[in-house]
């Protein structure tokens, strides 16, 4: 959708709307109705739920402020664009501070219902057993505490049935192996804080290499032939193909890596547990036997288990996951050049990480250690958690491989994504999702973030195709839509993959600025701003070409005086 297309749309229908004598008083997102032209731009807007129309006279300039703050327009460069369009040419003064008293006092009066709404839901999922989608199975009858699980397709990943009791009793049964990983973690925290100290006094201080751009992709049953079409759109060299140990049928995992290999890209595969397989050694490992000879033509990197800090994956404990490892160091080890990656734990929990990098004689060893690091799904990547944002997490994990027992210094960021507002199709709650054009905004700067400190090897978009937080929306196979993320993916590609880094150039916050040097020798520098609030910036030259987040050509401008906001920006200096 042309998004600033719809919020000019928006504001002429509410112009014409009160004019005429009707004041809304419920004009929010969910009361339009869009019609689009196939420039995807809106061609119509309908505005709905009026029983509480007050009719009879045009509304005052209050009330019809009250109506226009109650969209949910965040961003600054909307919220003028939207005022402009309604009144006809530029907003200041008195109606420009009203709206925003307006639009400050309904977003507190919302956030503070649903600050309410939230106490009340987390005290009911601790008393009372979840609730499920419809389509999510019903666990196995008679399963214990620890078994629960069961497969949701729509966001294609395991449900956990199991309540917030069942868990407390499985891991106060587990208490002595949870004794064993603190005290790894406290053993090895002293020397990873001191590691992590001296990387952040060096972050930024040399050249970086800026070719660790990665994709996630999975079979597309509708659509054989698309995942693969899709990569090579992108144009992205290195992919991440995930295999399900648990299916006896791997046929479309191997045409589609006998496809990227064949068109010389780098193929690494996640190889998850479920918990049949946890519960079941023997069977793990012979379905390693079965994959390891179909799939290392075609790759020789493996990452062995999937978020093994989530139950619903099936490892309860650090002793549950090192029987996986160690059978995959049995299997796979002993072909040529294979390389294992792990943990792999989801979300900023090094505590786990550095428990299993620390175990005494573990039985394997990791080539690269792997991450799922969703940095904060509730907001920007430059946003802290912990006092840490997405550059000082990623120096973290590099402090914990390189003084790890059980690993070299190597890092990668296996998997993440900002989850969509799609329903049952988000791998995550509503409250953390986002709209597709923060999603595609997040992106880019998560991976020029990560990529940039040096100490990152990989960063995975997961994944290309799926609903709820994919590249591509699947809805229509035949002809499949591309999400302004895989738009902005392809710009970042394009513009900086295989470039180098060259320094972070000074900007008054919250302006970003990164200078890279491409391999034909020219200069680009990329852009925004951390808060998404727009920012003035110098650049260290004149720009002779701008490309906007998408791969849009914009004006050049006049000097090297430029603005930056939340979608970045790509200046090509002249020589």
């Amino acid at each position: 959708m042309d998004f600033p297309a719809f919020v000019e749309a928006l504001g002429r229908t509410a112009r014409r709307l009160h004019d005429a004598g009707f004041w809304h008083r419920d004009l929010s997102g969910g009361n339009l109705l869009l019609r689009f032209g196939p420039d995807r731009r809106p061609t119509d807007v309908y505005l709905l739920d009026l029983n509480r129309t007050r009719v009879g006279k045009p509304p005052s300039v209050s009330e019809r402020l009250r109506d226009l703050s109650r969209l949910a327009l965040f961003r600054p460069e909307h919220q003028e664009l939207l005022l402009r369009s309604y009144w006809g040419g530029p907003v200041s003064g008195l109606r420009k501070d009203l709206y925003l008293a307006y639009h400050h006092g309904f977003r507190w009066k919302n956030e503070s219902k649903q600050r309410l709404r939230g106490g009340r839901d987390r005290l009911k999922r601790l008393l009372l057993p979840r609730g499920t989608h419809a389509h999510i199975p019903e666990a196995p009858a008679g399963a214990g505490a620890r078994d629960k699980v069961v497969w949701d397709h729509l966001s294609d990943q395991p449900h956990q049935h199991a309540g917030r009791l069942d868990k407390l009793k499985v891991r106060l049964a587990d208490a002595r192996h949870h004794g064993v990983e603190a005290v790894a973690v406290a053993s090895s925290l002293p020397r990873i804080w001191r590691r992590y100290q001296e990387l952040k006094a060096q972050a930024h201080t040399r050249p970086v290499d800026f070719s660790g751009i990665g994709v996630c992709v999975r079979p597309w049953p509708e659509a054989p032939g698309m995942p693969l079409a899709l990569v090579e759109e992108l144009g992205a060299r290195h992919v991440l193909l995930r295999l399900h140990p648990w299916e006896e049928d791997h046929t479309a995992e191997e045409h589609l890596a006998r496809g990227l290999h064949g068109r010389g890209l780098e193929v690494t595969f996640a190889l998850p547990q479920s918990r049949e397989l946890v519960r079941d050694p023997a069977r793990w490992r012979r379905a390693l036997e079965e994959i390891a000879p179909r799939f290392t033509p075609y790759g020789k990197r493996f990452q062995i288990g999937q978020a093994i800090n989530r139950s619903k994956w099936g490892v309860w404990n650090v002793r549950e996951y090192m029987e996986l490892a160690r059978a995959a160091e049995a299997v796979l080890r002993p072909y040529p050049g294979v390389e294992l990656l792990g943990p792999s734990v989801i979300d900023f929990e090094y505590h786990v990480t550095a428990a299993v990098l620390n175990l005494r004689d573990p039985g394997f060893r990791f080539d690269a250690v792997s991450a799922l690091l969703y940095v904060d799904r509730r907001g920007a990547p430059e946003n802290r958690q912990a006092g840490l944002d997405t550059e000082d997490k990623a120096l973290l994990l590099r402090a914990i491989a390189e003084t790890s027992r059980n690993s070299t210094p190597r890092c990668w960021i296996t998997e993440v994504n900002w989850p969509l507002r799609e329903g049952p199709h988000s791998p995550a709650g509503r409250d953390v999702s986002v709209d597709e054009e923060s999603q595609a905004d997040y992106l880019v700067r998560y991976y020029l973030l990560a990529l940039g400190t040096g100490v990152i090897e990989r960063v995975f978009w997961w994944q290309v195709v799926a609903r709820g937080y994919g590249l591509v929306d699947p809805a229509d196979p035949a002809h499949p839509r591309r999400r302004p993320s895989f738009h902005a993916l392809r710009t970042l590609i394009r513009e900086i993959d295989g470039a180098r880094l060259e320094e972070v150039l000074p900007a008054p916050p919250p302006a970003r600025l990164y200078r890279f040097r491409r391999p034909a020798g020219t200069e680009v520098v990329v852009g925004w701003s951390a808060t998404g609030r727009p920012a003035r910036a110098t650049l260290p030259g004149p720009a002779i070409v701008v490309v906007g987040r998408d791969g849009e050509k914009m004006a050049a401008p006049t000097g090297t005086e430029v603005e930056v906001g939340a979608s970045p920006r790509y200046f090509r200096l002249a020589p």
